[in-house]
């Protein structure tokens, strides 16, 4: 079987997310990840990451909607918008951009930029 290509390891990664399935995320990224959440927070290792896939301040599973991929070395870069839930709010929708950093073959870091929309 070939091995992933980084595309594939993101493509398993929004999967993931958009069905809460922490397993599939987690076994895209290195152990000792950072993940950036822009004007948010940041996670640094499996661990914390875990805990933020399913934030308690949201319910439910993001849509998440890819628009544009961009490859270049070792990182890929994604853009699109998306939808979800907040638990004091209600529905929202938002326009993404994720920067995925790796190394060895997984995801060693996530930069994600949210930016809400109307």
């Amino acid at each position: 079987m070939p091995r992933a290509t980084q595309r594939d390891l993101v493509d398993e990664y929004f999967a993931g997310f958009r069905t809460g399935d922490h397993p599939r995320i987690l076994a895209t990224l290195t152990e000792d990840v950072e993940w950036v959440i822009h004007g948010h927070r940041t996670t640094r290792g499996r661990a914390e990451f875990d805990g933020e896939i399913e934030n308690p301040d949201f319910s439910g599973s993001p849509r998440l909607d890819v628009e544009r991929v961009h490859e270049a070395g070792p990182v890929v870069v994604v853009t699109g918008e998306g939808g979800g839930t907040s638990v004091a709010h209600g529905p929202f929708r938002f326009a993404f951009n994720d920067l995925f950093t790796f190394r060895d073959g997984l995801i060693a870091r996530v930069d994600s930029y949210v930016v809400p929309l109307p």
